[in-house]
């Protein structure tokens, strides 16, 4: 065994308990860290050919590579739609990583039964119906993908084909038509064959990023004589968490053929909060599913879970002929169900964290994301120099500069913002915006009262 493998395997103990300690105060210090820090990047280095061992990697990460590291586990990190790693979460990953699992098949069981009973709390959570079979993948990209991998083969169903089988070009023009999808659609569409093209967008509600639902009627029955389509729905866009209508979308397959995904990667929380829960009423009738679960669950990245009626199809798209596996049985092992063999038994800091917090636990951090959300939005309103550009609907608020809102002058709000908040910039309907997702689990009102005090003090210097 190579030296330092055998010095570092012998003093394993000793170089955890320095990772727990450094690890406990960086967590300590993270509410207060510059969320994005102005140090700049390290130039790198050639591998050694001998290695400086465990202990001395430790030091030089923390000399070198922390100080340029965003707070993103922090509180007011509210950039893209970013959850944090809730204590129990972090013990989760931190057993799964010890255990190191690769829990694929049933010849080696224990990590895919972990899953199952893990998904079948998921499904609880959302109310899914036991109809919805569940996997978890690694992010709402692949959730997607997944799902719409699923569609495909529904459509080849429908046509008498297998596009699994036989290629996409089996189902000629494909349509997927959506109003407001997210980039990860027409990505996951490139890579399923069926190309970014076959995304057909359908007009929304005037100052809405919801679908119109009679106008997705209308392209339904002009695409009718093409063949079955599929429909991306919406439960939380990215801009303004804005939500479809899906029992109205729903009820449109009594007249038309169509797979009705959807793509609810936090929209799915709002499940949690009775005040909100009805806009994702109808989420059961869909046919897949997509939930991101490091965005507002706060376990660490990655991990999302994908959702669908049709394991079957499901099977017949990433099923995987070795001998080694086995047969599909009725109780498919993971290495059929998802692009991956490989499959770390990510459901393990899920398992902790819903099985530390329950529903209760988990609709706190809900309400109180959505809380902080409008709270921020009534201080912008009332901030000169600020305008909202959408209405507050859940955890995402969508702003502008009420004068001359060039993507230039918000780059230079933002900048000046870094040390205390971290926005992602967007455009609404034409128009250059920022956008705050509140979704970690340790924001509080006084963290948005601190981040409304930064942009009233920068606004006026931009």
């Amino acid at each position: 065994m190579h030296p330092r493998l055998a010095a570092d395997r012998d003093g394993l103990p000793h170089l955890l308990e320095s990772v727990r300690q450094h690890a406990a105060e960086v967590l300590g210090q993270v509410a207060e860290r510059d969320v994005v820090p102005a140090a700049p990047v390290p130039e790198p280095d050639p591998l050694s050919e001998q290695g400086v061992g465990a202990r001395a990697a430790l030091e030089e990460f923390i000399a070198c590579w922390e100080p340029v590291l965003s707070a993103s586990a922090g509180p007011r990190y509210l950039g893209f739609v970013t959850g944090g790693t809730t204590p129990a979460a972090l013990a989760g990953d931190w057993m799964t990583t010890t255990w190191d699992l690769n829990a694929f098949s049933s010849l080696d069981g224990a990590g895919q039964s972990l899953e199952r009973e893990t998904i079948a709390w998921l499904r609880s959570l959302f109310g899914l119906s036991d109809e919805h079979h569940g996997t978890f993948v690694s992010g709402a990209t692949m959730s997607n993908t997944v799902g719409l991998a699923i569609a495909r083969e529904w459509l080849g169903e429908r046509l008498g084909v297998s596009p699994a089988e036989h290629g996409a070009g089996v189902l000629g023009a494909a349509q997927v038509l959506s109003g407001s999808a997210h980039s990860s659609v027409p990505k996951a569409l490139s890579m399923l064959g069926l190309g970014r093209r076959a995304l057909l967008p359908v007009p929304t509600l005037p100052g809405r990023e919801a679908v119109d639902v009679s106008a997705l009627e209308q392209a339904l029955r002009e695409a009718e004589p093409d063949g079955p389509c599929v429909v991306v729905a919406n439960a939380g866009t990215v801009n303004t968490a804005d939500f479809d209508d899906l029992r109205a979308i729903a009820a449109l397959r009594e007249r038309y053929a169509f797979w009705l995904h959807v793509d609810a990667a936090f929209g799915a929380f709002a499940a949690l909060s009775p005040d909100h829960a009805h806009l994702v009423g109808g989420l059961d009738l869909a046919d897949s599913i997509c939930v991101d679960l490091h965005k507002w669950l706060n376990v660490p990245y990655d991990s999302a879970v994908q959702f669908t009626r049709r394991p079957d199809l499901q099977t017949a798209v990433f099923q995987n002929a070795a001998a080694y596996l086995g047969p599909l049985g009725d109780t498919p092992d993971l290495a059929h169900l998802t692009p991956e063999n490989s499959h770390r038994l990510r459901a393990l800091a899920a398992w902790f964290t819903l099985r530390a917090y329950g529903r209760d636990g988990h609709r706190e951090i809900t309400e109180r994301c959505i809380g902080c959300a409008r709270a921020l939005g009534t201080a912008i309103e009332s901030m000169p120099g600020l305008r909202l550009l959408a209405p507050v609907r859940l955890n995402v608020v969508c702003f502008t500069l009420a004068d001359n809102p060039t993507a230039e002058r918000l780059t230079a709000l933002t900048g000046q913002l870094a040390d205390e908040v971290f926005l992602t910039p967007t455009v609404l309907d034409g128009v250059p915006a920022l956008r705050a997702a509140f979704s970690n689990w340790q924001t509080t009102e006084a963290d948005t009262r601190r981040i409304a005090a930064a942009l009233q003090a920068a606004v006026h210097d931009v």
